[in-house]
């Protein structure tokens, strides 16, 4: 009885450190599990940081090329803007140098058309008084038809000879000829001042020469005041010219000196002047007229100088 007692006490003994020791190889069988998991776990959080690494790294070189592409694009749409600016900066120059030239266009035109207007109103007053120079001689022709004094055909002038008018050296009327210019003046001057003519003259001239004697200046002293002997001559209203044609022609007269510089040449058997001075034709004193014809052809002259 005590020995089958002592073998159940050893058993049980025996059975106690057994099941202990079974629970601990349980707990290190867990132990090296739950080791062998976290390795494994650890290991593959590992792979995985090492890939999300390199993806991280990927990322980083792309992000890198894509900032420097976008720095590259940064300054290119710099350079554009640049080139953009400078481009608006010329077509503002451009458009203001259109604009500019534009003005200047609309002026020349305006210019031109300015000059046409006067252009066209100046061959309109012409055209009134085409004719009228003919029409002028023909009157002072008429007029002295019966004289002995000849009208120039062409300019319509009447000429006196100084030695008639004047003794030598002298630039004082002779009685003689003071009585021929009572004749003669009132009637050429009556013509030029007519209402028919007068606003077509724009100057009466009486015109003194001399001959090629003598110094020029002293020639000029003499032909002027001859011709201006002449002039007060036919402003005295004791010598046939009433006060209104005295008022009107002291509006239109004007008096000059020629001194020696328009001789009178001896002509040929031709008719032809030769190089030998006529001195007593030289020594004359001319009266003639300027039509405004002459001034609007002058003024037409300047108009196409300036197109």
């Amino acid at each position: 009885m005590k020995n089958r007692q002592r073998n159940r006490e050893a058993f049980s003994e025996h059975s106690y450190w057994q099941s202990y020791s079974d629970m601990m190889a349980a707990l290190l069988l867990i132990f090296i599990l739950i080791i062998a998991i976290t390795l494994a776990i650890y290991k593959q959080k590992t792979t995985d940081l090492d890939n999300t690494r390199l993806e991280l790294s990927a990322a980083q070189t792309e992000l890198d090329a894509a900032i420097a592409d976008l720095e590259n694009s940064k300054v290119e749409i710099e350079k554009s803007n640049e080139e953009l600016a400078a481009s608006l900066a010329e077509l503002q120059q451009a458009y203001a140098q259109a604009a500019l030239t534009k003005e200047e266009l609309n002026n020349a035109y305006l210019e031109i058309e300015n000059a046409r207007q006067e252009l066209t109103t100046t061959k309109n007053e012409l055209q009134n008084i085409v004719g009228i120079r003919t029409d002028i001689i023909g009157a002072l022709q008429d007029t002295f038809d019966n004289s002995n004094m000849e009208v120039d055909a062409q300019t319509g002038s009447i000429t006196f000879s100084s030695d008639v008018l004047f003794r030598f050296n002298s630039a004082t009327l002779t009685d003689a000829s003071k009585e021929s210019l009572k004749e003669i003046i009132p009637k050429y001057l009556d013509v030029l001042l007519q209402d028919r003519f007068r606003g077509y003259i724009a100057e009466i001239i009486i015109e003194g020469h001399t001959d090629t004697h003598g110094g020029y200046q002293s020639n000029m002293s003499l032909s002027y005041s001859r011709a201006k002997s002449v002039a007060d001559f036919c402003l005295d209203t004791e010598n046939g010219l009433s006060e209104t044609k005295i008022e009107q022609l002291q509006k239109l007269l004007t008096v000059n000196g020629k001194s020696c510089s328009s001789p009178v040449f001896v002509t040929d058997a031709y008719g032809n002047p030769t190089s030998e001075v006529d001195m007593a034709a030289s020594r004359r004193v001319e009266i003639k007229f300027r039509l405004k014809e002459d001034e609007m052809i002058e003024k037409i002259a300047e108009i196409l100088n300036q197109q």
